[in-house]
């Protein structure tokens, strides 16, 4: 049975009043483990904000994105999909945060394994970038082009999109067996699990690596913990959101099909974006390290790469930037009054 839209608006609020509440009271504590300390504040922020940034990672969109579609075509509204699949992911990433920062810990004396481990993990974390940026671009690419052939008057095969967007991402292609037991939103969160098992993104990487640090720098562990939980916390807020969006952008595609079109080309250059900006700032600090260059483009990263913590602000930033300027292209351009052509359905919308 289909919830009526003020219940449903209902469970939304409080969804949403509950993650913001958390968020806040995270930073509340943050602020009190951390006062008058700008460098802890600062790596505090890049946690949390590389959590808001590994929510629009392939895997989560198209995770969450085919679970969604799934349950809308059995009748039900899943609005709480991105949160389960956080709740499960953020499980995985808390265990390992622990017994990293207790292995860091143990091996805190020993300095040459540190500076051999931080090179090796900065270059894993820029790789993985790359790879994520990569594979949006491709997908975008594919986006753009359909989005171009229904705006000049060509059709829209929903079918030829919900294939397109489920190649999303390597994780997604490896467990899409699974999808097919997900039968209710809560079953996102075991699958949420098995996708942080890989720990084959590079915001998963560098999180472990700040408790890691900290710890080795001789904070408690229970003091750490704060840092993967500011992350799990903004990847909670970004993948719940992700996820009504989408239910939205399907309910909207019965209206009109070019804001589902438009929804995806957003959320896959804004993935791309932050990956490649990110990932670049890295490989280029460490490069210009050994390689021991200056000048230009290496002194500028490098002075990034030293107050690396400050990029939290710049990738809040961007991500607002984004979504402002398309949001303002979609109603400067007036792509809600396309028609758009239903050939299964034989009529235009």
């Amino acid at each position: 049975m289909v919830m009526q839209v003020p219940a449903l608006r209902r469970r939304a609020t409080w969804m949403f009043a509950l993650l913001i509440a958390a968020n806040i009271g995270l930073w509340i504590c943050a602020l009190m483990i951390f006062s008058g300390d700008t460098m802890m504040l600062g790596t505090a922020l890049l946690a949390w904000s590389l959590g808001l940034r590994h929510a629009v990672d392939a895997d989560h969109i198209a995770a969450i994105d085919n679970v969604t579609r799934k349950l809308m075509q059995d009748g039900q509204q899943p609005l709480t999909v991105g949160l389960w699949f956080a709740i499960g992911h953020s499980a995985i990433v808390l265990i390992a945060a622990v017994l990293i920062a207790f292995a860091a810990s143990a091996l805190s004396r020993v300095e040459a394994a540190g500076e051999i481990g931080g090179t090796i993990a900065t270059i894993i974390s820029a790789s993985f970038l790359f790879a994520i940026a990569a594979m949006n671009l491709i997908i975008l690419r594919s986006v753009l082009k359909t989005f171009n052939h229904v705006r000049n008057g060509g059709s829209y095969v929903d079918e030829d999109m919900d294939i397109l967007l489920g190649n999303r991402g390597m994780l997604s292609r490896l467990f899409r067996p699974l999808f097919r037991l997900v039968t209710r939103s809560w079953h996102m969160a075991p699958l949420g699990f098995l996708f942080g098992l890989g720990f084959d993104t590079a915001t998963e990487v560098a999180i472990l690596g700040l408790s890691a640090g900290q710890a080795a720098s001789g904070l408690s562990i229970a003091t750490v913990l704060i840092f993967p939980l500011l992350f799990a916390a903004g990847m909670a807020l970004i993948d719940t959101a992700d996820g009504a969006l989408m239910m939205g952008a399907y309910h909207w595609a019965f209206v009109k099909p070019i804001r589902k079109l438009y929804y995806n080309i957003t959320i896959t250059l804004v993935s791309a974006l932050v990956a490649i900006v990110i990932g670049g700032i890295e490989a280029a600090a460490l490069l210009g390290d050994k390689l021991g260059l200056t000048g230009g483009i290496w002194s500028i990263t490098a002075r990034l790469g030293e107050h690396f913590n400050s990029l939290g602000f710049f990738i809040i930033g961007l991500f607002a930037a984004c979504w402002l300027v398309s949001w303002i292209i979609y109603r400067w351009k007036r792509f809600d009054e396309i028609d758009v052509l239903i050939p299964n359905k034989g009529q235009t919308l």
